[in-house]
């Protein structure tokens, strides 16, 4: 690797080496790790979501839809059927995503801020089955009774439940498989399609592009992983209520992609960690935490538009 690739690869480096040792490097600034697998799960919930805003340039208010499917999946299946993490998983990001694969060709043609309501509305019917559907879902008082489940390699058995640190790695290994399968895809010939219909749709549409159907596939694709999210984030928790299918959950990661940047990969993961820390100090502060980050979030949105990121960039070149 010569010395213009090292400078290229090099934030890269730095970003999954933070990763790697955040569990022994936030304690001793004073946080905890389950902090800093809140940061992991809900940044991987914020990529996803860039996945389809940033890049193929489509506003959704509905991701949290997805986010909280695929954490009822990972609960009930292991409270009603099998005490299983893995199947847990598995079965919540499927059912978050076969969801999404159903209600996409009912909303591709819309845009701007047709889609954005549709998503919301799609969301809100999930919200409310959750809310009354009391004898499965719990209602207003959540999934409860279960929790995460060790994991069994055969020749180990690796505590998950009582040992945060191994769960924050297991974590970590579902964010870097979702993040790799992310980057290849945006360096596909798929990618750079979805770039192109969020600069000039009209021209893609003369070029021959299926439009629609790229955008239903960045839809499933970005859900899916969103979807994988909320599994991780009930795992977190050992508990899903139905606050996690509503639209304000979404509205969340909009503004940590939009903090971050939200043209850029690693945007939404910067944003999701400012805003998760950002609301767990505040929050232990004060009861009024919301205003000041939301005083936080429009000064980033008036005077930093393109994101933290984008503003380090600017300096970087400068």
């Amino acid at each position: 690797m010569n010395s213009a690739d090292f400078r290229k690869q090099a934030p890269n480096i730095v970003i999954w080496l933070l990763l790697l040792a955040m569990p022994f490097w936030l304690v001793g600034v004073g946080g905890y790790v389950e902090l800093g697998t809140r940061v992991v799960v809900l940044g991987l919930a914020a990529m996803s979501l860039n996945f389809l805003l940033g890049y193929t340039g489509v506003l959704s208010f509905g991701h949290a839809a997805y986010f909280g499917l695929g954490a009822y999946g990972a609960g009930m299946i292991i409270r009603y059927v099998v005490p299983n993490t893995g199947l847990g998983i598995l079965v919540g990001t499927l059912v978050g995503t076969l969801a999404a694969a159903i209600i996409g060709p009912l909303i591709i043609r819309l845009r701007g801020v047709y889609f954005a309501m549709v998503t919301i509305a799609f969301g809100q019917v999930f919200y409310f089955i959750a809310f009354r559907w009391n004898s499965v879902t719990g209602g207003d008082d959540g999934l409860i009774g279960w929790t995460r489940q060790p994991i069994d390699l055969g020749f180990t058995r690796i505590d998950i439940l009582h040992n945060p640190t191994a769960f924050y790695y297991l974590v970590l290994i579902c964010f870097a498989l979702a993040v790799g399968i992310m980057a290849w895809l945006l360096r596909s010939p798929f990618g750079r399609t979805l770039i192109a219909i969020r600069e000039n749709e009209r021209r893609a549409r003369f070029l021959g592009i299926p439009v629609d159907r790229h955008i239903w596939i960045s839809w499933v694709i970005s859900c899916c992983f969103v979807s994988l999210a909320g599994a991780l984030y009930a795992l977190l928790n050992n508990f899903v209520d139905p606050r996690a299918l509503y639209w304000t959950q979404s509205g969340d990661f909009v503004i940590m992609a939009v903090l971050g940047g939200m043209r850029s990969f690693w945007g939404p993961l910067l944003g999701a960690a400012i805003f998760v820390i950002l609301q767990d100090y505040l929050s232990s502060q004060t009861e009024n935490w919301m205003s000041f980050l939301g005083l936080f979030f429009v000064l980033v949105v008036l005077f930093f538009p393109r994101g933290i990121l984008g503003l380090m960039r600017r300096k970087a070149v400068t």
